[in-house]
């Protein structure tokens, strides 16, 4: 099964290279990022042995989608994106915390609040709740952006008096944040689906806060089935979910966690396709339109030239 691992490419330019869990990261004269949303995939803050087939599109394709349509709420990052797999964009100083909008209380807040907490990132969550419940308002929950390891929370408050980000301007991210998933909300209703939580990354350029890397898409969201969710809620059903929770719970059914001493189920052609399948349905549920899959027989060549091209217009 080809799947595009990795890149290391050499552009004109070119004065920073990053290689993320997903992405590959090339700073172009200090100005502009080109993102290669590679194939490969993280789960627990471990990259998994294979890559996915057309998961790193999907990412690409749904992020773009979404970018262009919410760049009237807040300016992003996006220039153009001169292939299914890559987005070119300005280079912005990012904020050190990720703003993470919960609707629901599912997946590690579910978790934690059935072990007993009933505050995440300094937020009360009220006692009685279930497992899905819908959460009267949205809440926001900031986490810390960790270079390695596990990202922390961190609340409102200690962001403010710790000085890591003005009042004023975490007021604006927090506004941002509830339009951003307001709108995501919306969008999302209109192909039967539930934005149940989702985080987004949020930078500077010139003065300006600027919306960056990826938006509303199954790394960095779940979506419920809205037509199955009232029933299953009621009953105590599992949720049918589209996010990246399905691979999380899978390899929790095989012991792994990403604790120290876990080991890692093998990842079969089985469990591959499965994991790509998923991926492209949920491209083709929330975006309402079908997967136009690229050829992986030049992939490399294929990406380079598209960028090389794109590169002479900035």
């Amino acid at each position: 099964m080809k799947a595009l691992k990795e890149t290391n490419f050499n552009f004109p330019g070119q004065t920073q290279f990053y290689r993320g869990k997903v992405r590959d990261v090339y700073t172009i004269n200090d100005d502009y990022l080109v993102m290669v949303v590679s194939d490969r995939v993280s789960a627990f803050d471990v990259i998994m042995p294979r890559a996915i087939p057309y998961k790193g599109q999907v990412l690409n394709q749904i992020a773009v989608e979404f970018l262009d349509a919410t760049k009237d709420i807040v300016k992003n990052w996006k220039i153009s994106s001169p292939h299914p797999m890559v987005t070119i964009g300005h280079k912005c100083e990012p904020y050190p915390i990720e703003m993470i909008i919960r609707g629901y209380l599912t997946g590690s807040a579910w978790r934690a609040y059935k072990a007993g907490k009933r505050k995440i990132s300094g937020v009360p969550i009220p006692d009685g709740m279930r497992e899905h419940q819908r959460f009267e308002k949205p809440i926001i929950t900031p986490t810390t952006k960790a270079e390695t390891g596990h990202d922390e929370e961190i609340s409102r408050e200690e962001i403010i008096s710790q000085g890591i980000i003005p009042e004023e301007e975490y007021k604006l991210l927090e506004e941002y944040t509830y339009k951003l998933f307001e709108r995501g909300t919306e969008i999302a209703a209109k192909h039967g689906l539930i934005l149940v939580d989702t985080k987004y990354e949020f930078g500077k350029k010139d003065g300006e806060i600027y919306l960056i890397d990826e938006i509303h898409t199954p790394d960095s969201s779940r979506y419920f089935y809205a037509d199955l969710y009232e029933e299953n809620f009621k009953k105590g059903l599992p949720q049918k979910q589209l996010s990246k929770e399905f691979l999380r719970e899978w390899l929790m059914e095989h012991g792994f966690q990403g604790r120290e001493g876990d080991k890692l189920p093998e990842f079969t052609d089985e469990v591959v396709k499965n994991v790509s399948d998923r991926y492209i349905e949920l491209y083709e549920k929330v975006t309402g339109k079908k997967l136009d899959k690229i050829s992986y027989d030049n992939i490399e060549n294929d990406i380079e030239q598209a960028i090389l091209k794109e590169l002479k217009n900035l």
